[in-house]
């Protein structure tokens, strides 16, 4: 199982993943544009599910916001949920709408 990697187009699209054996296990769908990272879709195979992927997603992504100084949309569910749930963890990230 690789780290978590990034890639993104020239227009702020991409994705956080998770790769095993070439193959993407694990992915976060994102949008990043000026001071904002969107969060649109957290999905994880389901033969991996249950192994704490989506939160290593989800801890991958709130790195990479804070060090880019950047506000989380959390269209999400998952990251939503998570979001709601940890308020004061997310604070700097989110204002709780």
């Amino acid at each position: 199982m690789q780290a978590v990697q990034l890639k993104v187009n020239d227009k702020g699209r991409g994705e956080f993943f998770i790769a095993k054996d070439g193959e993407e296990v694990a992915e976060m769908e994102i949008q990043i544009n000026k001071d904002n990272l969107t969060v649109y879709h957290t999905e994880v195979a389901k033969e991996e599910e249950g192994k704490g992927l989506a939160k290593k997603l989800l801890d991958h992504m709130v790195d990479y916001a804070r060090t880019h100084k950047l506000r989380v949309v959390p269209l999400c569910p998952y990251v939503y949920a998570q979001f709601k749930k940890h308020r004061t963890e997310y604070a700097d990230l989110w204002d709780g709408k």
